[in-house]
């Protein structure tokens, strides 16, 4: 048991598309949207095929330019995403999600390269690329949850009020999950590494590093795409 790990077969995941179906008629019943989460699985599936693919070639190629071209792939598709529920937007606007993703997720990927695991390339694929998404698509939600929340409460408060509204709406998922970790949830990561056979309290430890980057980029993010929103 201890070191082993758990190969997925693909007819096995066909398990799985059973409470997702359930999902899919409540939704499509009380939303009478009849487009949306289908179009969405089907980007997930080739999404994650693809990336499977090009992975695999990354790695084997190492290269620091292709890891700066994936990296600003990920940044500009997350300024991207993180508007998608607002009602009007603008170029001014993906700029500065596109700003603030960037400063606060690449401030803190360089804390989590240099600093906390030490990396001999800086540019190593296979840690550099998962933790970078997850930092990325942590702040992504959170300015995306920011600027929705913004945008319903600038009308009827000032700019103030409808920033500190906005902030605290954004990181409530992710203090959530810090209340929640180790009590009601072992996480992504943490889960994925003890069924690979890792120590727990070393699994516990990349955990740690996990929780504090999201809690920091996310929240860095947030403010300055809220502070750019002043002007």
């Amino acid at each position: 048991m201890n070191g082993a790990i758990y190969h997925i077969q693909l007819i096995d995941l066909l398990w799985i598309l059973i409470p997702v179906f359930i999902v899919v008629v409540i939704y499509m019943r009380w939303t009478k949207d009849r487009s949306t989460i289908f179009y969405a699985l089907f980007r997930m599936l080739i999404q994650l095929i693809l990336i499977g693919y090009v992975l695999n070639y990354i790695f084997d190629t190492s290269s620091s330019y292709l890891v700066i071209l994936v990296l600003s792939i990920m940044l500009v598709a997350a300024s991207i995403i993180s508007l998608r529920p607002l009602q009007h937007t603008n170029r001014s606007l993906y700029l500065y999600s596109f700003i603030s993703i960037c400063v606060g997720g690449i401030f803190v990927l360089l804390i989590i390269v240099n600093g906390v695991l030490d990396l001999a390339f800086w540019y190593e694929p296979k840690f550099l690329i998962p933790i970078s998404g997850m930092i990325f698509a942590n702040s992504m939600n959170a300015v995306s949850i920011a600027a929705e929340r913004f945008e319903s409460e600038i009308n009827k408060s000032s700019y103030i009020d409808a920033r500190a509204v906005s902030y605290k709406s954004a990181l409530i998922p992710i203090i959530n999950s810090l209340f929640a970790v180790g009590l009601v949830s072992l996480p992504g990561m943490m889960t994925g590494q003890i069924l690979s056979g890792v120590d727990p309290l070393i699994a516990v430890r990349y955990q740690m590093m996990v929780m504090l980057m999201i809690l920091g980029s996310a929240g860095i993010s947030v403010a300055i795409y809220l502070l750019l929103l002043k002007k």
